[in-house]
């Protein structure tokens, strides 16, 4: 069994309160559950309004999938118009 878990630090230039971050981020945390089958949660930056650091965590039989699915979120999240994905960090254990 690998565990595998990946970092995304998010900037979010369109939101102006902390509701905007969470409407924004709560949406994107949603598609991402939805489309890709993880485990996902924001786990820093909460009181700032334009970003926020989510924690992906993943289990799988082998590190090719987990590479392969974390790369897959990182296109995902580059491609969403309300985001920048300002850096990410992946661990595989």
């Amino acid at each position: 069994m690998i565990i595998g878990i990946l970092k995304l630090d998010i900037y979010i230039p369109t939101s102006s309160s902390l509701k905007d971050k969470r409407r924004i981020t709560k949406s994107l945390i949603t598609r991402l559950r939805n489309n890709f089958n993880i485990s996902i949660s924001e786990i820093d930056y909460q009181d700032l309004w334009q970003r926020t650091l989510l924690g992906v965590g993943m289990v799988a039989n082998g590190n090719i999938r987990i590479h392969q699915s974390f790369s897959k979120i990182i296109n995902f999240v580059e491609k969403e118009k309300e985001v920048y994905l300002i850096a990410s960090k992946e661990e595989i254990f």
